[in-house]
C-alpha cells in the first residue's frame, strides 16, 4: 500500500466527486481525502475573502473539507446581497444575485412594485409586480468570481401570483452581452401559457400575435417556445441565455430581461434574483 502523502498527491488531481467515492475503498484513502493538502486544492482561491464576506463570518472551521462542505451548502454574502455556493462533486461556483443586488426599473416606487419577505426565499426581500407597463430587469456579474473554462447560465428566479395578469400576451426580450462584444439574444415568457387562453385572446388580439412573430425576427430568436421551469426549492426559473467563461480573463457579462412593446398592463410576477450556474449542473 502506498504512503498516505503519496495517495494524498494522487487523488489532489481527481475531482471532489472521486476523492467521495475512494473515501469508500480504505481508511488510509479517507485519511488521505479528510486532508487539508487535498482540500486546497478544490476551494475557490479567494474562499478566505469569501467566509469574511458572509453573513456567518465569525464561524471556525477544523479542516478544508470542512469549508468546502459548507460552500456547497450556499453562503449569503455581501450583506445577504448575494448566494455563493459550490457544487459538491464538481466545485464548480455558482451564484445567485438576490432582487436588491440586481436593476429593476422603477423598484423604489411603491405603486409599481412591493418589497417583502417570501417565506421560501434565502433573501431577506423578493420584489413583486404591482403593475406596470414596461417591465425591465438586468444583472451583472464578473466572469473572474467564476470557474474558469465553464458554460454558464443565467437564470431570473420568480414566481407568478394567482392574481397575476398581463404576463403571458407577448414575449419578454432576453438578452446576455459580455465586454468582450459577445451577444445573445432570445425571446421567453414570463408565465407558462394556457392554450385555452391563448385561442380566446387570438380571437380578440390577432395583431399580437402578428407582434410576437416580428418580435422573434427582430432578435433574431430561434421561435423556440420559452416558457418559466419549476426548480426544486418552489420557485421557477426563466434562462435568459449562456456564456463561456475563459481562463485569465474577467469580462463583465450583462443579463436582461425585457417587455416594454407589449403596451399592456401586467402584474403579478415575484422576482428572487439571477441564478448563474454552470450548465453541465443543470
Amino acid at each position: 500500500m502506498l504512503p498516505e502523502a503519496c495517495i494524498a498527491n494522487i487523488i489532489s488531481c481527481t475531482s471532489p466527486a472521486d476523492i467521495f467515492s475512494s473515501s469508500a475503498v480504505s481508511l488510509v484513502f479517507r485519511l488521505a481525502g479528510d486532508s487539508d493538502f487535498v482540500w486546497e486544492k478544490f476551494l475557490p482561491s479567494d474562499y478566505k475573502s469569501i467566509i469574511s464576506r458572509s453573513t456567518d463570518h465569525q464561524r471556525s472551521f477544523s479542516s478544508k473539507k470542512e469549508i468546502y462542505l459548507c460552500l456547497c451548502d450556499s453562503l449569503l454574502i455581501d450583506n445577504a446581497q448575494k448566494l455563493f455556493k459550490i457544487n459538491k462533486l464538481s466545485g464548480k461556483i455558482s451564484y445567485t444575485l438576490s432582487a436588491r443586488d440586481i436593476s429593476i426599473q422603477s423598484n423604489h416606487q411603491a405603486s409599481y412594485w412591493s418589497w417583502s419577505k417570501v417565506s421560501d426565499s434565502r433573501f431577506l426581500e423578493s420584489a413583486e409586480l404591482i403593475t406596470t407597463d414596461r417591465l425591465e430587469v438586468n444583472g451583472r456579474i464578473q466572469t473572474g468570481v467564476l470557474s474558469p473554462n465553464t458554460r454558464y447560465g443565467a437564470y431570473l428566479i420568480v414566481k407568478v401570483s394567482k392574481h397575476a395578469y398581463g404576463l403571458d400576451l407577448v414575449p419578454a426580450e432576453i438578452c446576455i452581452t459580455s465586454s468582450n462584444g459577445r451577444t445573445a439574444k432570445n425571446v421567453a415568457y414570463l408565465c407558462c401559457l394556457d392554450e385555452k387562453k391563448q385561442q380566446m385572446k387570438r380571437l380578440f388580439y390577432r395583431n399580437r400575435e402578428e407582434r410576437t412573430a416580428m418580435l422573434v425576427g427582430m432578435v433574431g430568436g430561434d421561435e423556440k417556445r420559452r416558457e418559466p421551469k419549476g426548480r426544486d426549492d418552489g420557485w421557477m426559473e426563466i434562462e435568459l441565455g449562456e456564456f463561456e467563461t475563459r481562463e485569465g480573463e474577467d469580462d463583465e457579462v450583462n443579463m436582461s430581461l425585457t417587455e416594454v412593446k407589449g403596451y399592456q398592463l401586467k402584474g403579478g410576477i415575484v422576482i428572487d434574483g439571477i441564478e448563474v450556474r454552470p450548465k453541465s449542473l443543470n
